[in-house]
């Protein structure tokens, strides 16, 4: 690779660490690698981030800041709804980055994405309890749907049913799990959708803190 004369800044560093994360994963990249690709000498990375942990919390930070945050007057239902479906997303776009984006250490972006988050909430009239039910609620569904959809990798709606039937196949029949025959016969014919499915469930958690904040604030249902 023929070495690039453009200097380099904390901003390229990321923007080049991204993308190879994205190309290898997280346990392909290293900082050695990441130096051939920016056609430098690996210590010249680190006179703009002391430590590989402290460029993961960059790239951390760098994925919070394309993700959708509620505006300060945004309704909070379509607002969470529209955060959520970016994480999906940006998580997509960067898979390597599932199960780190709640452990980095914070910087700028994230903290303005939970503060964002957090006062949407309070200010819809969801107490602090509430609120924190659902936050948690809503991440743990988003992250953990993304990282299902990781490692079923289905590339089409219809590569689900394929995947059903096959296994029944491997197994020699279901005669005695009749539900499960149901799938594999059934699901070929109306796939599997996970953006449909992601939003299917997201909807369902929404309303269900709808009806709690309603509860709560004595209106009627």
């Amino acid at each position: 690779m023929t070495p690039d004369r453009v200097p380099l800044n904390r901003e390229r560093v990321l923007h080049a660490a991204v993308a190879l994360a994205d190309e290898l994963g997280i346990d392909g990249f290293s900082m050695r690698r990441l130096a051939k690709e920016l056609g430098v000498v690996p210590m010249a990375l680190y006179k703009h981030f002391a430590s590989k942990d402290e460029l993961l919390d960059g790239m951390i930070d760098a994925v919070f800041a394309r993700l959708e945050a509620p505006s300060p007057d945004s309704d909070w239902k379509p607002a969470l709804k529209a955060r959520a479906l970016s994480v999906r997303r940006a998580l997509a776009r960067h898979p390597w980055a599932i199960g780190l984006m709640e452990i980095r250490r914070p910087g700028p972006a994230n903290l303005e994405h939970h503060e964002a988050t957090m006062r949407c909430l309070r200010q819809a009239g969801f107490p602090f309890a509430l609120a924190i039910h659902a936050y948690s609620v809503q991440d743990a569904y988003v992250y953990g749907f993304a990282q299902q959809e990781r490692a079923l990798n289905f590339e089409t709606p219809q590569s689900a049913g394929e995947a059903a039937r096959r296994r029944a196949e491997e197994i020699g029949g279901l005669d005695q799990y009749p539900y499960l025959a149901e799938i594999a016969e059934k699901l070929p014919e109306t796939g599997y959708d996970p953006a449909v499915e992601f939003e299917w469930g997201l909807d369902l958690i929404l309303d269900g803190l709808e009806r709690r904040l309603d509860a709560q604030n004595g209106r009627a249902g």
